[in-house]
């Protein structure tokens, strides 16, 4: 008959065990799955306010990459180890022009209802790039002067810089929801 002692073990290595597949199961979602972020700055006004908090599917960049409209979460590529959050306006092979205070997609004016004003200036010395294969344009919803650092100012990333696609808002609670669906 086994004693206390062998039996108190055994169920301590269980539990060690456990915890660490579990730890290891939930570091692999975080890394790879799925992952929560907190919005901070004001460059995504009206849609995300300083302190929301929302899900990241990282998924979606192996499973038919991101759409026009929808938030990325950013490796920022003008300030290594900071990361940005901006919405995707322009796809690979997209034009974007900006003139008159407005963005031209493919030389149509693109209509934009989730904007913080009606008014979209330059942030750098260029108003128009022609993206390539695997090329973005981002923007932050609050075009106001000075608000959002992004394409304006940095130009087009590349897709391997976006960590993925931040689709739900989880705080405040009374605001959760679909954060970029016009």
């Amino acid at each position: 008959m086994p004693d206390k002692k062998d039996s108190i073990l055994s169920q301590v290595l269980d539990f060690l065990k456990t915890f660490v597949i579990t730890l290891a199961i939930v570091v692999l979602i975080k890394m790879f799955v799925l992952d929560i972020t907190l919005v901070a700055g004001k460059s995504m006004l009206n849609t995300l306010h300083d302190g929301d908090l929302i899900f990241v599917n990282k998924l979606e960049k192996h499973m038919g990459g991101y759409k026009r409209g929808d938030i990325v979460i950013l490796d920022a590529p003008d300030d290594y180890g900071k990361i940005y959050i901006k919405r995707i306006v322009g796809l690979p092979n997209d034009t974007i022009e900006l003139k008159d205070n407005k963005v031209y997609l493919n030389g149509k004016k693109f209509n934009e209802t989730y904007t913080s004003t009606d008014q979209t200036l330059q942030s750098g010395f260029e108003s128009k790039w022609t993206l390539g294969e695997g090329q973005y344009f981002v923007m932050g919803d609050n075009r106001l002067p000075q608000a959002s650092n992004d394409s304006r100012a940095f130009g087009p990333i590349y897709e391997d810089s976006i960590i993925g696609h931040a689709f739900l808002r989880i705080y405040p609670f009374s605001d959760i929801g679909f954060v970029d669906k016009e």
